[in-house]
């Protein structure tokens, strides 16, 4: 025993001059800041070896003085309390060098025999770094449980100078320094205490779950375990087997096709296999949760595999856990959300009645059409709905992590770029709602583009035209474009004008050709007769004269109907008094030529005139 202690106590010396630092630093952040450390720790090392042999040279002069030597042993005494305070200094000193370090300094555990850490090593001692140490402890201790001879008072604490050893019979398990105390903010005495009992309870744990009856108990239950398994996995098959069994036979009874309105989203047979498909999903899903639950079990009896067991659960329970407290922890914030909304949503719906009330036309206001309370709504209610998302995303979870905020800005970048095109159709779309240029059903002319307005949308204005085609125009091209409404003025004033031109001979009395044109307009289906109609000679050209027939009518969609009725008209009425409708370049030469107006308008005895010769002598 005594020279197990004397190689304690040369290992205890060495350290005195050595000029690394008694904890192991691998991730230091400043060099200089170890070197430092090294230096001052060396530095009360060698303080505490010049006190120490003080100490004893002191406690050596009392010994050998006489009983009457008062005065001498008080001034030893004396001496003997200074060094005392100095030691206690020393030890402050050391342990605020200590915890300066703490932070980034790394420790190394002593693992047990199931991979559980029993204490951990923070300080070299001689030679040997900490995780050195903590290696040669660990193997020690894994020795011993192979000792029969090891019982529960089987490790001697020894006390020596500067160190406590944890002994064996003749063997070392491990030296205590004063660093490991203060490393651990306890004494040399108490920590060779607790890591004694620490040891003794880990070996005699081993021993007993590793006898040769309790491993046959573990493997037994272990048996258990898996024909429990092996009968719940088959009983679970055919549960579902049983199940998948009765809906095919309700195939076409009870599981008919599956509507939306009239269309037949899923057939029986669809619907059959969809379910058949689910129940087989969910059967292997159980087996699956069966397997997982039944493997943390088996593993959890064997001491070598409880870390596995561990492991699998904590897959599950450690989400399960951070999802539990996350959701408790954002209901603060989930009542702050649901608040905000019913309090927009209840705006909304007092927006939404005044709505109503101004489309009924019961509510009326100045200088405020019907026809704007709906998209006036509409662009309230995406207003609202912004500024609503603007009060609840700082509530969102996830919303101050800079990924989420990356992904935001992101999205709106593509949105602002990416829709330049859309923005300014919308914005037209909007500028059109309030200037009321159309409205649905409305008879208009947009640039080249002729016919009735069926649709209007914030990006684009769809016009049937008179053939049938469905024309697209986007709003910003309606904005920008000369825009006719022939409707407008039909239904809310005197009528659309509808006008054309016939081009007459000089040889026809004009007030004939007005009374004719203006019967023709009477006759017209969709024309009105008050106000009345009435003609414009717009020209008096070389061979004819230019007559417009203007009409009224409340019908400006049929316009390509009234025009073809109009100019029927016109050739029979004009054709009925006589008057013969003249391109502008046809010459009538009455010289033994006929008449221009068709035969059934003619006289029974009208004969072409003849040839008029005139022979001059």
């Amino acid at each position: 025993m005594k020279k197990f202690l004397f190689f304690a106590l040369l290992l205890n010396f060495s350290n005195v001059f050595a000029q690394k630092d008694s904890v192991s630093i691998k991730d230091s952040i400043n060099i200089g800041i170890i070197k430092n450390f090294n230096k001052n720790l060396a530095k009360l090392e060698q303080q505490r070896v010049r006190d120490s042999l003080k100490n004893i040279e002191l406690e050596a002069q009392i010994i050998s003085l006489k009983t009457f030597d008062i005065l001498k042993k008080e001034e030893i005494n004396k001496k003997l309390e200074e060094l005392d305070k100095k030691e206690a200094i020393r030890i402050a000193k050391k342990k605020i060098l200590i915890d300066s370090l703490r932070l980034t300094s790394k420790s190394y555990p002593v693992h047990g025999f199931f991979k559980d850490t029993l204490f951990l090593v923070y300080s070299k001692l001689g030679s040997f770094s900490a995780q050195d140490r903590a290696f040669a402890i660990e193997s020690r201790i894994k020795k011993l449980a192979d000792n029969f001879e090891f019982k529960a008072n089987s490790i001697k604490i020894v006390d020596s100078e500067s160190i406590i050893v944890l002994v064996f019979g003749e063997t070392i398990l491990m030296s205590i320094s004063e660093n490991d105390a203060i490393w651990n903010n306890s004494t040399k005495e108490i920590l060779a205490k607790n890591y004694s009992n620490v040891i003794t309870d880990s070996i005699l744990k081993y021993k007993n779950e590793t006898s040769h009856i309790t491993l046959a108990k573990e493997i037994a239950l272990a048996f258990l375990i898996l024909v429990t398994l092996s009968i719940l996995i088959c009983y679970d098959n055919k549960l579902f087997n049983f199940i998948e069994y009765k809906i095919r036979k309700q195939q076409g009874i009870k599981i008919n096709e599956f509507k939306v309105k009239s269309y037949t989203l899923f057939n029986s047979k669809q619907l059959v296999r969809a379910f058949i498909r689910a129940i087989r999903l969910a059967k292997w899903v159980s087996i699956f949760i069966l397997v997982y639950l039944s493997l943390p079990l088996i593993f959890g009896i064997f001491p070598w595999t409880k870390h596995f067991a561990d492991t699998l659960f904590g897959y599950i329970l450690n989400p399960a856990k951070r999802m539990a407290l996350g959701f408790l922890n954002y209901l603060p914030n989930l009542f702050t959300i649901i608040v905000i909304y019913f309090v927009f949503k209840y705006v909304l719906k007092g927006i939404h009645y005044l709505k109503k009330e101004i489309e009924n036309e019961k509510l009326k206001l100045s200088g405020f059409y019907p026809d704007w309370a709906n998209p006036t709504y509409q662009i309230l209610k995406v207003v609202l709905y912004a500024f609503m998302f603007v009060l609840i995303f700082p509530y969102l979870p996830g919303s101050e992590s800079p990924i989420f905020q990356g992904v935001s800005v992101f999205l709106g970048f593509l949105f602002t770029f990416g829709s330049a095109g859309s923005l300014s159709n919308i914005v037209a779309g909007i500028v059109l709602t309030y200037m009321r240029l159309f409205k649905i059903g409305d008879r208009i002319k947009i640039g080249d583009v002729e016919g009735d307005i069926i649709e209007k949308t914030l990006l684009v204005t769809r016009v049937r035209t008179i053939k049938n085609e469905i024309i697209s125009i986007p709003n910003s091209t309606v904005i920008s474009s000369h825009t006719t409404n022939f409707s407008n003025e039909a239904e809310m004033g005197n009528g659309l004008i509808m006008h054309t031109t016939v081009t007459i001979g000089y040889d026809a009395p004009w007030k004939e050709v007005h009374q004719a044109l203006i019967n023709a307009a009477n006759r017209t289906d969709f024309l009105i007769k008050d106000p009345k109609p009435f003609v414009l000679q717009t020209s008096l050209d070389d061979f004819y004269v230019s007559y417009q027939i203007n009409a009224y009518t409340k019908d400006a969609n049929k316009q390509a109907e009234i025009y073809s009725i109009l100019n029927q008209n016109i050739q029979d009425c004009c054709n009925e008094v006589g008057i013969e409708i003249l391109s502008p370049h046809y010459r009538a030469g009455r010289d033994g030529n006929m008449t221009t107006i068709p035969t059934n308008y003619l006289d029974k005895d009208y004969q072409a005139p003849s040839f008029n010769l005139k022979i001059k002598k």
